[in-house]
């Protein structure tokens, strides 16, 4: 047949276009379906008056993509054919890479569809890769990590996800998980057996165990979050305390103003940079002050104090020429943790020691000069610290918030039932409280997932992908 016809039970092949829009030295439209190398049989001309139908799997083939309706040729292009299951969804893949330009690749595409294939839905081909076991679906997920990741060690983190690591250490809970279940059912089964105390304080143990391993991953997705979202750390304190100029230091250019006249910030003032790893969107602020002069002092006044409450650190700033001020102890009680104490303009005479911020503000502060940069290095580790040490460390997983709500579950389901055996609660509800943490990590590798959060997981995707 020259093309599919509409209705064939066997039509599901797709296409897309899966290099991004614009310009650029190569565009790609990859087709992916029981039918993808008939259907580039249509559009692909051989250089050589090969049939496109009997080449080999992972093979490279030049020619030209041809309208067969007007005989015009569309673009020179190299087709890529792999065939399943050893390609990216498991399926037939073809790809006609051509030139990066958005009306030759649309045109690729449209005579594609003209010949059988249907458009990609978002996500489709890796949602395929999912279904046909190519990947599981924190290894799916991992996908649209890469491709989104902002740093080296964002990348790093969602490779090794991409990898199975995330997946592997579910995995291993799991089986755990099965065998607390299985002695769990033994009991239920074969009471004549008896089920004696021992045995339930041996159970109790391996779900503390298995908790604690759930309780691990639920925090490294804090980790995960700063290394997908970035981290907000806002530098805060009163008026001419060099909150600016450190702000300059830490970016190591001059991107705020900065003057000896006080309150030269009125609004906040943010820029990107990034610190062990993680992507950081640092925030400069108006100066804190007891009584704003003008509507303009009190609408800065605001976005200050809206900053420091959904910042991730907080660098609240002294001037350490000057005697500690109310307004200093201010800004320091009204900034959440975590925190850190930086006493500003080392390079002059000091007006206070060490002990004393330690009695007024109960910890040391980093002494800097942002005129010097001395410090400001040290500023730098102590941020990269509290965010989580570094982020190019081969412990970060990028625990998504789907991931990481499934966990939460599992966690809570594990202490009751842990709580249960040790209360001497009926084994039968012990046993469904197990096998619902059961549930939850199997949604994570897509053991037990449902079409909705399918739908809800590849949306985020380019139709390409």
């Amino acid at each position: 047949m020259s093309a599919l016809e509409p209705g064939d039970p066997f039509q599901d092949t797709i296409a897309a276009i899966a290099t991004p829009p614009g310009e650029g030295s190569i565009g790609v439209v990859r087709l992916s379906g029981p039918h993808a190398l008939e259907v580039a049989s249509h559009v692909f001309v051989s250089s050589f008056g090969r049939d496109p139908r009997r080449f080999a799997s992972h093979t490279i083939h030049h020619g030209h993509v041809v309208d067969s309706g007007t005989g015009a040729v569309i673009d020179e292009v190299v087709l890529v054919f792999m065939k399943g299951p050893r390609s990216y969804t498991g399926e037939d893949v073809v790809e006609l890479q051509g030139h990066g330009g958005r009306v030759s690749l649309e045109a690729i595409l449209n005579l594609t569809l003209r010949h059988g294939a249907r458009p990609a839905l978002a996500g489709e081909f890796t949602r395929r890769a999912f279904l046909n076991g190519r990947l599981d679906l924190a290894q799916a997920e991992a996908v649209l990590e890469v491709v989104r990741a902002r740093t080296e060690a964002g990348l790093a983190a969602a490779v090794r996800q991409l990898r199975g690591g995330l997946s592997g250490r579910v995995e291993g809970l799991r089986a755990e998980l099965l065998s607390v279940v299985a002695s769990l059912e033994a009991s239920v089964d074969f009471p004549e057996e008896g089920f004696d105390f021992p045995a339930v304080g041996e159970l109790e143990k391996q779900i503390y165990r298995i908790e604690e391993g759930v309780g691990v991953l639920i925090q490294q997705a804090r980790d995960g979050r700063l290394l997908r979202e970035g981290a907000t750390v806002v530098i805060a304190g009163r008026p001419n305390v060099g909150k600016s100029s450190l702000l300059n230091a830490l970016l190591g250019r001059e991107r705020a103003i900065v003057s000896v006249v006080p309150g030269t910030t009125r609004d906040t003032v943010e820029e990107e940079l990034e610190i062990r790893g993680f992507p950081i969107r640092l925030i400069d602020t108006a100066g804190l002050r007891e009584e704003p002069q003008d509507p303009i002092e009190m609408e800065g006044l605001r976005r200050t104090r809206e900053a420091v409450g959904r910042a991730d650190v907080t660098i609240v700033v002294v001037d350490g020429s000057e005697p500690i001020a109310p307004l200093d102890l201010n800004a320091w009680s009204e900034s959440p943790e975590p925190r850190i104490l930086v006493a500003n303009k080392s390079d002059l005479e000091p007006a206070a020691q060490s002990a004393a911020y330690q009695d007024r503000f109960g910890v040391e502060p980093l002494f800097t000069s942002a005129r010097t940069r001395q410090g400001v290095e040290g500023l730098r580790s102590e941020i990269g610290r509290l965010l989580g040490g570094d982020a190019a460390g081969e412990a970060i997983m990028m625990v998504g918030p789907r991931h990481r709500e499934a966990l939460e579950r599992a966690e809570r389901q594990l202490e009751r039932a842990r709580r249960g055996l040790g209360e001497g609660i009926s084994v039968e509800l012990t046993v469904l409280d197990v096998r619902g943490a059961l549930h939850a990590l199997g949604e994570i590798v897509g053991e037990t997932v449902t079409e909705e959060i399918l739908d809800q997981i590849f949306r985020d995707f380019c139709i390409g992908k």
